[in-house]
């Protein structure tokens, strides 16, 4: 409900071309969110999660306001999706709480336009700029 109506109040903001610029910008900011955790998962490099989610707010961020925006509701989603799954694992002992809120910071590093490799680990292979 709160994507459609943030989809709607968008459109009559910026205007039927502009929503098509906010799209195609979404659309895109979730393309780099994906790649940045394919690339995360392919890497599988201890102390790397931080550096992807930097460089995958970063990139989508690049993409204009809409990216901005997937990126925020996407790692939200993945955020609170892993809190949820957390509870269920763990019970309500806080566990990974402290791991989700370094999560954020990194997503809100990389959507205000920081540089991601502040994040990037020593020995991470080039592949994964």
């Amino acid at each position: 409900m709160k994507l459609f109506t943030g989809l709607v109040f968008c459109s009559l903001v910026l205007g039927v071309n502009s929503w098509l610029s906010f799209m195609t910008e979404a659309v895109q900011g979730a393309w780099d969110m994906w790649r940045a955790y394919r690339d995360m998962r392919e890497a599988n490099f201890i102390g790397a999660d931080k550096y992807f989610h930097a460089r995958g707010n970063y990139d989508a961020a690049q993409r204009g306001p809409g990216g901005v925006w997937a990126a925020e509701v996407l790692s939200n989603a993945r955020e609170n999706s892993q809190r949820v799954t957390d509870f269920f694992k763990y019970g309500d002992s806080g566990h990974g709480a402290e791991d989700s809120e370094a999560d954020q910071f990194a997503n809100r590093w990389g959507r205000s336009g920081k540089d991601p490799d502040h994040f990037r680990p020593t020995g991470l292979p080039d592949k994964y700029k």
